[in-house]
Protein backbone atom coordinates (compact mmCIF):
# COMPACT_ATOMS: atom_id res chain seq x y z
CA UNK A 1 0.00 0.00 0.00
CA UNK A 2 0.95 3.09 -0.46
CA UNK A 3 1.30 4.08 3.08
CA UNK A 4 3.19 1.47 4.49
CA UNK A 5 6.33 3.17 5.21
CA UNK A 6 9.66 2.33 7.12
CA UNK A 7 11.35 3.89 10.13
CA UNK A 8 13.97 2.95 12.73
CA UNK A 9 12.61 0.62 15.63
CA UNK A 10 14.68 0.69 19.00
CA UNK A 11 15.50 -2.34 20.01
CA UNK A 12 16.49 -3.93 23.24
CA UNK A 13 19.69 -4.96 23.93
CA UNK A 14 20.88 -6.78 27.30
CA UNK A 15 23.72 -5.27 29.86
CA UNK A 16 27.34 -6.59 28.73
CA UNK A 17 27.91 -7.78 32.22
CA UNK A 18 25.20 -10.07 32.32
CA UNK A 19 23.15 -8.22 35.04
CA UNK A 20 19.72 -8.26 35.73
CA UNK A 21 18.30 -5.35 33.25
CA UNK A 22 16.50 -2.62 35.04
CA UNK A 23 14.62 0.79 34.92
CA UNK A 24 14.83 3.09 37.51
CA UNK A 25 11.32 4.72 37.56
CA UNK A 26 11.08 8.28 39.39
CA UNK A 27 14.60 7.85 41.16
CA UNK A 28 15.66 10.04 44.11
CA UNK A 29 18.08 12.37 42.44
CA UNK A 30 20.80 11.74 45.33
CA UNK A 31 21.40 8.08 43.68
CA UNK A 32 24.37 7.13 42.05
CA UNK A 33 22.71 4.11 40.28
CA UNK A 34 22.44 4.96 36.38
CA UNK A 35 18.60 5.16 35.46
CA UNK A 36 19.12 1.87 33.25
CA UNK A 37 21.78 -0.50 32.76
CA UNK A 38 20.95 -1.28 28.93
CA UNK A 39 20.85 -0.12 25.68
CA UNK A 40 19.06 0.00 22.26
CA UNK A 41 19.65 -1.00 19.39
CA UNK A 42 17.81 0.83 16.23
CA UNK A 43 16.86 -1.30 13.51
CA UNK A 44 14.85 -0.47 10.12
CA UNK A 45 11.50 -1.81 10.04
CA UNK A 46 9.09 -1.99 7.20
CA UNK A 47 5.97 -1.13 8.74
CA UNK A 48 2.31 -1.63 6.99
CA UNK A 49 -0.80 0.39 7.06
CA UNK A 50 -3.61 -1.87 8.09
CA UNK A 51 -6.03 0.53 7.13
CA UNK A 52 -8.69 -1.41 4.91
CA UNK A 53 -8.08 -4.52 6.21
CA UNK A 54 -7.76 -3.93 10.47
CA UNK A 55 -10.20 -6.45 10.53
CA UNK A 56 -8.00 -9.22 9.63
CA UNK A 57 -6.19 -8.77 13.41
CA UNK A 58 -7.48 -8.98 16.39
CA UNK A 59 -7.24 -9.79 20.36
CA UNK A 60 -6.49 -13.68 19.95
CA UNK A 61 -4.82 -13.97 16.69
CA UNK A 62 -2.36 -10.95 15.97
CA UNK A 63 -2.33 -9.13 19.81
CA UNK A 64 -4.10 -6.01 18.93
CA UNK A 65 -7.74 -5.10 17.79
CA UNK A 66 -9.14 -1.92 15.77
CA UNK A 67 -12.44 -0.39 16.25
CA UNK A 68 -14.24 2.60 15.58
CA UNK A 69 -16.01 4.40 18.25
CA UNK A 70 -15.94 7.92 19.41
CA UNK A 71 -15.14 8.82 23.36
CA UNK A 72 -18.28 10.75 24.63
CA UNK A 73 -15.16 12.12 27.29
CA UNK A 74 -13.28 14.62 25.25
CA UNK A 75 -11.44 17.06 26.92
CA UNK A 76 -8.60 14.22 28.82
CA UNK A 77 -7.33 17.56 31.08
CA UNK A 78 -7.26 15.97 34.32
CA UNK A 79 -7.09 12.24 35.85
CA UNK A 80 -10.09 12.81 38.16
CA UNK A 81 -12.07 13.67 34.81
CA UNK A 82 -10.45 10.69 33.12
CA UNK A 83 -11.30 8.62 36.08
CA UNK A 84 -14.90 10.14 36.48
CA UNK A 85 -15.63 9.65 32.87
CA UNK A 86 -14.04 7.90 30.10
CA UNK A 87 -13.44 5.12 32.71
CA UNK A 88 -17.09 3.95 32.84
CA UNK A 89 -17.53 4.22 29.06
CA UNK A 90 -14.19 2.45 28.84
CA UNK A 91 -15.10 -0.69 30.27
CA UNK A 92 -18.29 -0.45 28.74
CA UNK A 93 -16.35 -1.07 25.45
CA UNK A 94 -13.90 -3.11 26.55
CA UNK A 95 -16.23 -6.16 27.78
CA UNK A 96 -18.49 -5.55 24.29
CA UNK A 97 -15.29 -6.03 22.51
CA UNK A 98 -13.55 -9.19 24.39
CA UNK A 99 -17.05 -10.41 25.99
CA UNK A 100 -15.17 -10.28 29.08
CA UNK A 101 -17.15 -10.84 32.48
CA UNK A 102 -15.09 -7.94 34.36
CA UNK A 103 -12.44 -5.37 33.89
CA UNK A 104 -10.23 -2.89 36.17
CA UNK A 105 -8.93 -0.26 34.69
CA UNK A 106 -5.80 0.10 37.23
CA UNK A 107 -4.37 3.20 35.83
CA UNK A 108 -3.75 5.52 32.55
CA UNK A 109 -1.46 7.66 30.74
CA UNK A 110 -2.02 10.74 28.84
CA UNK A 111 0.71 11.84 25.97
CA UNK A 112 1.26 15.30 24.52
CA UNK A 113 4.39 15.11 22.42
CA UNK A 114 6.62 17.72 23.37
CA UNK A 115 10.02 18.04 21.38
CA UNK A 116 13.02 18.04 23.83
CA UNK A 117 11.18 16.73 26.75
CA UNK A 118 12.67 13.79 28.38
CA UNK A 119 9.52 11.97 29.01
CA UNK A 120 10.27 11.75 32.51
CA UNK A 121 8.01 13.76 33.83
CA UNK A 122 5.10 11.82 35.02
CA UNK A 123 2.65 14.84 33.51
CA UNK A 124 4.67 15.34 30.80
CA UNK A 125 5.03 12.37 29.29
CA UNK A 126 6.21 11.39 26.03
CA UNK A 127 5.76 8.66 22.84
CA UNK A 128 7.22 5.46 24.02
CA UNK A 129 10.03 5.20 21.41
CA UNK A 130 11.29 1.91 22.63
CA UNK A 131 10.17 -1.46 21.67
CA UNK A 132 8.37 -3.31 24.39
CA UNK A 133 5.62 -5.24 26.19
CA UNK A 134 3.68 -3.90 29.44
CA UNK A 135 3.92 -6.29 31.36
CA UNK A 136 5.33 -10.01 32.26
CA UNK A 137 3.75 -13.06 33.47
CA UNK A 138 5.10 -12.30 37.11
CA UNK A 139 3.70 -8.93 37.03
CA UNK A 140 0.76 -9.84 35.29
CA UNK A 141 -0.44 -11.74 37.92
CA UNK A 142 1.48 -9.14 40.75
CA UNK A 143 -1.32 -6.49 39.09
CA UNK A 144 -4.13 -8.88 40.26
CA UNK A 145 -2.83 -9.27 43.76
CA UNK A 146 -2.24 -5.54 44.09
CA UNK A 147 -5.66 -4.31 42.56
CA UNK A 148 -7.65 -6.68 43.84
CA UNK A 149 -9.31 -7.73 47.34
CA UNK A 150 -7.47 -10.47 49.03
CA UNK A 151 -10.48 -12.60 48.84
CA UNK A 152 -11.44 -12.17 45.15
CA UNK A 153 -7.88 -12.43 43.59
CA UNK A 154 -7.54 -16.50 43.83
CA UNK A 155 -10.36 -17.62 42.46
CA UNK A 156 -9.88 -14.83 39.29
CA UNK A 157 -6.43 -16.00 39.00
CA UNK A 158 -7.49 -19.80 38.55
CA UNK A 159 -9.50 -18.58 35.43
CA UNK A 160 -8.45 -16.66 32.04
CA UNK A 161 -7.47 -13.06 32.48
CA UNK A 162 -5.50 -10.78 30.27
CA UNK A 163 -3.77 -6.98 30.80
CA UNK A 164 -5.48 -4.82 27.89
CA UNK A 165 -4.67 -1.59 26.74
CA UNK A 166 -7.03 0.66 25.23
CA UNK A 167 -5.05 3.40 23.05
CA UNK A 168 -6.58 6.03 21.23
CA UNK A 169 -5.46 9.38 19.68
CA UNK A 170 -7.01 12.59 21.67
CA UNK A 171 -7.59 16.57 20.00
CA UNK A 172 -6.41 15.20 16.53
CA UNK A 173 -5.45 12.49 14.16
CA UNK A 174 -2.08 10.65 15.03
CA UNK A 175 -0.42 11.30 12.04
CA UNK A 176 2.51 12.48 13.94
CA UNK A 177 4.55 9.70 15.99
CA UNK A 178 1.86 6.91 15.38
CA UNK A 179 1.97 3.82 17.17
CA UNK A 180 3.68 0.19 15.56
CA UNK A 181 1.59 -3.46 16.63
CA UNK A 182 3.97 -6.16 16.05
CA UNK A 183 1.67 -8.96 14.95
CA UNK A 184 2.15 -11.84 17.60
CA UNK A 185 2.42 -14.59 15.17
CA UNK A 186 5.98 -13.09 13.29
CA UNK A 187 7.32 -12.71 17.57
CA UNK A 188 9.81 -16.21 19.44
CA UNK A 189 8.33 -15.41 22.70
CA UNK A 190 11.00 -17.84 24.25
CA UNK A 191 13.90 -15.74 22.36
CA UNK A 192 12.86 -12.55 21.58
CA UNK A 193 11.39 -11.26 25.04
CA UNK A 194 13.84 -10.44 28.23
CA UNK A 195 12.03 -9.30 31.45
CA UNK A 196 13.34 -6.02 32.61
CA UNK A 197 12.75 -4.89 36.25
CA UNK A 198 11.02 -1.42 37.19
CA UNK A 199 12.33 -0.18 40.21
CA UNK A 200 10.42 2.58 42.14
CA UNK A 201 10.94 4.48 44.93
CA UNK A 202 8.29 2.10 47.11
CA UNK A 203 8.12 -1.24 44.60
CA UNK A 204 8.86 -3.19 41.44
CA UNK A 205 8.05 -4.12 38.51
CA UNK A 206 8.55 -5.73 35.40
CA UNK A 207 8.23 -5.14 31.60
CA UNK A 208 9.67 -7.09 28.62
CA UNK A 209 12.08 -5.35 26.56
CA UNK A 210 12.47 -6.93 22.89
CA UNK A 211 15.46 -8.14 20.92
CA UNK A 212 15.84 -7.52 17.51
CA UNK A 213 14.28 -10.40 14.84
CA UNK A 214 14.14 -10.08 11.37
CA UNK A 215 11.10 -11.88 11.17
CA UNK A 216 9.39 -9.15 13.05
CA UNK A 217 6.00 -8.09 10.84
CA UNK A 218 4.75 -4.39 12.03
CA UNK A 219 1.70 -2.54 11.41
CA UNK A 220 -0.36 0.35 12.13
CA UNK A 221 -3.22 2.30 10.74
CA UNK A 222 -2.37 5.39 9.54
CA UNK A 223 -3.93 8.58 10.42
CA UNK A 224 -6.08 6.90 13.23
CA UNK A 225 -8.08 9.53 14.62
CA UNK A 226 -9.79 10.24 18.26
CA UNK A 227 -13.08 8.22 17.09
CA UNK A 228 -10.76 5.09 16.45
CA UNK A 229 -9.11 2.74 19.31
CA UNK A 230 -6.90 0.15 19.12
CA UNK A 231 -6.97 -2.70 22.34
CA UNK A 232 -3.52 -4.27 22.36
CA UNK A 233 -2.59 -7.16 24.48
CA UNK A 234 0.01 -7.23 27.22
CA UNK A 235 -0.64 -10.59 28.66
CA UNK A 236 -2.91 -13.57 28.56
CA UNK A 237 -3.26 -16.74 30.85
CA UNK A 238 -4.17 -18.69 27.82
CA UNK A 239 -0.31 -19.32 27.30
CA UNK A 240 -1.11 -23.06 24.93
CA UNK A 241 -0.27 -21.52 22.05
CA UNK A 242 -3.73 -21.19 20.60
CA UNK A 243 -4.53 -17.32 21.27
CA UNK A 244 -1.80 -14.44 21.27
CA UNK A 245 0.00 -13.86 24.04
CA UNK A 246 1.05 -10.33 23.98
CA UNK A 247 2.39 -7.41 21.46
CA UNK A 248 4.91 -5.62 21.25
CA UNK A 249 4.75 -1.92 20.18
CA UNK A 250 6.62 1.46 19.93
CA UNK A 251 5.78 4.79 19.32
CA UNK A 252 7.82 5.50 15.68
CA UNK A 253 8.75 8.81 13.64
CA UNK A 254 7.55 8.38 10.62
CA UNK A 255 9.28 9.46 7.87
CA UNK A 256 6.70 10.94 5.55
CA UNK A 257 5.22 13.08 8.12
CA UNK A 258 4.22 16.28 6.14
CA UNK A 259 6.05 19.17 7.86
CA UNK A 260 3.76 20.99 10.36
CA UNK A 261 1.74 17.99 11.36
CA UNK A 262 -0.10 18.45 14.54
CA UNK A 263 1.92 16.99 17.58
CA UNK A 264 0.69 13.52 18.79
CA UNK A 265 -1.53 13.49 21.72
CA UNK A 266 -3.33 9.76 22.88
CA UNK A 267 -4.58 8.18 25.80
CA UNK A 268 -3.68 4.78 26.86
CA UNK A 269 -5.62 2.48 29.89
CA UNK A 270 -4.56 -0.35 31.03
CA UNK A 271 -7.03 -2.93 32.37
CA UNK A 272 -7.46 -6.12 33.71
CA UNK A 273 -9.66 -8.18 31.98
CA UNK A 274 -11.59 -11.16 33.33
CA UNK A 275 -13.47 -14.00 31.83
CA UNK A 276 -15.78 -17.12 33.65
Amino acid sequence: MASDTTSTLQYFTAPLDGSRPYNRIYADSTTTKPPRNWTQEPHDMKIEDVRGKEDLYKLDNAGFQYGREAAKHTSFLTDGEVEREYYPESIDLIKRVTGATSIVIFDHTIRRRSPGEAGDDPQKRQPVSAVHVDQTTASSIARVHRHLPPTEAPSLLRKRFQIVNLWRPISHAAVDWPLALCDFGSVDVEKDLVPVALLYPDREGETFGVKYNPNHQWKYMKAMTPDEFVLIKCFDSIQDGSVSRLTPHTGFQDPNTPEGTPARESIELRALVFYD
